[in-house]
């Protein structure tokens, strides 16, 4: 989401450990099958699953500014989160019960039991498509596979070759993005369309996919969550950009990421047979959020097409900033807090959505 994901600005937040209180009560925790645990989650993707790692490169595709942040803690803390409040990365650590926020890698100040526990590697703005991130200058999977390596290294370190090994092969993973790819790379910008129709362009962004699966678990990974693309025709920005005076969802994207989804489906159904030591779970959001899109009262939304911020129309990253007129006043009534980017309350509604009814398939 890199055309939306801009900023000028830059702060730094300590998170207030007193916040747990807060989201136990927002987030309702699975039961894990067999007295399994989890000792630790790991997130790659794009700024879906960022709490805050491009606040630490040198990236114009930042959050860390007002409003976002609007609901976190004790109000008025942005973190690098896109979004009013929490992330999936924060929703999905809670879930299994492993921490309350889940901490990006790149900040200086994360100590062991932070490590240990898990980080987020994602960068905002990033994709499959390696010129996605080149384009934004953020961490591309390659980038965030080579950090997980060196947080090996240094747990390695801490506690030792076996409890290394068990913290890794027991932990959760979870991949998402390919939503900047659709929406940027190959509907903005012209560059990929002079060489790919969107079914191959959808063959390349699945051929990434499966590198980096493959490589993630060459490195131990065992229990693997990806996530598939959302209804991208469907939020603010790209009804605004490409569904006409009405702004109805932009068809186009909607089937480009639909295909991409049954491909990705596939190519993990494949992979899962050639790793039958792993557990690789396709989570479809697709049609939670589309059913969500239209049908917001069934979800306690009364807002599915703009954001809660500015005219909710394109205001996201620079253009959604501590000048905007306006901010709803109540978030809770909006599927999106900007342009992009879900309201904390409905990342919650979806990650319960999507993971509660596959748990089982982790283990």
């Amino acid at each position: 989401m890199f055309f939306f994901e801009v900023l000028s600005s830059q702060l730094f937040l300590v998170i207030l450990w007193s916040f747990s209180t807060i989201i136990t009560s927002l987030v309702s925790v699975v039961s894990l099958p067999n007295n399994e645990s989890v000792p630790a989650l790991f997130v790659f993707g794009d700024s879906i699953v960022d709490t805050g790692n491009n606040n630490y490169i040198n990236t114009i595709a930042k959050c860390n500014f007002r409003p976002y942040g609007k609901d976190f803690g004790a109000g008025n803390q942005p973190t690098g989160r896109f979004s009013n409040g929490l992330t999936p990365s924060d929703f999905i650590a809670a879930k299994f019960e492993i921490k309350k926020l889940l901490p990006p890698y790149l900040d200086p100040t994360l100590q062991r039991k932070g490590l240990l526990t898990g980080v987020s590697f994602a960068s905002g703005a990033s994709g499959y498509d390696p010129q996605t991130n080149k384009i934004a200058s953020v961490l591309s999977l390659s980038d965030q596979l080579d950090k997980f390596r060196e947080y090996k290294t240094k747990i390695h370190d801490m506690v030792g070759e076996n409890t290394t090994t068990t913290i890794i092969s027991k932990s959760v993973y979870i991949l998402c993005t390919g939503n900047n790819d659709i929406t940027n790379t190959f509907f903005t910008l012209p560059f990929r369309r002079l060489k790919y129709s969107i079914s191959t362009y959808t063959d390349f962004m699945v051929s990434e996919a499966k590198k980096f699966l493959q490589d993630l678990h060459g490195l131990g990974a065992r229990r693997i969550g990806i996530l598939g693309l959302p209804k991208l025709g469907c939020v603010p920005s790209q009804r605004t950009l490409r569904g006409g005076f009405n702004r109805t969802c932009s068809e186009p994207e909607n089937q480009a990421a639909m295909l991409f989804n049954k491909k990705l489906s596939s190519q993990i159904d494949i992979l899962g047979k050639d790793f039958p030591d792993a557990r690789l779970v396709y989570l479809d959001i697709y049609n939670p959020l589309s059913d969500m899109i239209q049908n917001p009262t069934k979800y306690g939304f009364e807002v599915a097409n703009k954001g809660c911020c500015g005219t909710g129309n394109l205001e996201a990253s620079v253009l959604c900033n501590p000048l905007t007129l306006e901010i709803c006043s109540n978030r809770s009534n909006y599927i999106f807090f900007d342009s992009f980017h879900p309201t904390e309350k409905a990342y919650n509604i979806l990650c319960s959505e999507v993971l509660d009814k596959n748990i089982n398939k982790f283990f």
